[in-house]
């Protein structure tokens, strides 16, 4: 009883030492880890944390069963790991850089410029679906989230350019060059298109479904992207998120998915919520041969 008197008061002591500066370091910190987590969320990246954690592990081991060369040589090898880690994450820490270089102040504190941003995107991409939706051209939209999609970005074109309904529609466009691949969007802007996404070997989907859809759920497979496609057989607007394909979604409908996929963090009343759950397209739904 008294130990348990005695940690108690030794706690609330320490408590009452804690300063403004202690805080700040704690909240920093907690920032740095959070980042941190959401950069390894990547398939490629995951697999990178999860040696360095191996080795990290190999090390402490050697050092508790006083195995003095092993363990000087993997403290060299973490040592220089470190350089490794910069080099093989320079990509993910420029665009971070950049980010902050080019967001303002009001940007950084207040995340409403961010939903604004978004809500945008999700605006003119819906108004582009339902016009290509009534006009029956296919389209193969992916939205990145966490995982990053960097190497199906060199099986297309850069473009780099702000998501607009014009840009959507003109891409796609069934002379266009690039009418036939997938258009990637990141943070906001259309990053690449005609780009080449595995297709899905799911057994259980429609045999009906063509590239475009098997494409749009295969990446989904192996990514958390939102996948938007339309059909070019029928017009219908589909959605593909983590392998389930959710079809014949009216324009509303889509905006609503969006919003709620793309943009979580806007309060409950903005969010829609699907009357049924995800299911995985069955063979035989509506004898459609979409493409």
């Amino acid at each position: 009883m008294n130990s348990i008197t005695e940690y108690f008061s030794e706690f609330f002591r320490l408590l009452r030492t804690i300063q403004l500066a202690d805080i700040a370091d704690l909240i920093l910190v907690t920032i740095l880890v959070y980042k941190g987590i959401q950069l390894i969320r990547t398939t490629s990246t995951a697999r990178i944390a999860k040696a360095v954690v191996l080795i990290l592990l190999v090390t402490w081991m050697t050092e508790l069963l006083n195995l003095h060369v092993l363990n000087y040589l993997l403290g060299r090898v973490m040592e220089l790991g470190l350089i490794a880690l910069v080099v093989l994450f320079q990509p993910e820490l420029r665009r971070a850089v950049e980010r902050v270089g080019s967001a303002s102040i009001r940007e950084v504190l207040s995340p409403r410029e961010r939903n604004k941003e978004i809500n945008n995107v999700i605006s003119q991409t819906v108004i582009a679906c339902e016009a290509m939706s009534r006009e029956k051209i296919g389209a193969l939209m992916v939205f990145e989230r966490a995982s990053r999609l960097d190497e199906y970005f060199k099986t297309g074109t850069v473009i780099d350019g702000r998501v607009s309904e014009q840009l959507i529609r003109n891409i796609f466009f069934p002379k266009a060059a690039l009418h036939d691949g997938a258009m990637i969007i990141r943070d906001g802007r259309v990053t690449a298109a005609g780009c080449v996404l595995p297709l899905s070997a799911n057994q259980q989907l429609s045999a009906d479904l063509g590239t475009r859809h098997r494409a749009g759920v295969g990446i989904s497979e192996v990514s958390d992207a939102v996948v938007v496609i339309v059909s070019e057989e029928t017009g219908t607007i589909s959605v593909a998120v983590g392998g389930m394909l959710k079809r014949h979604l009216a324009p509303r409908t889509l905006e609503r998915l969006l919003s709620n996929e793309l943009a979580p963090e806007q309060e409950p009343k903005k969010r829609f919520k699907l009357p049924i759950p995800w299911k995985k397209d069955k063979a035989g739904k509506d004898g459609t041969n979409e493409k």
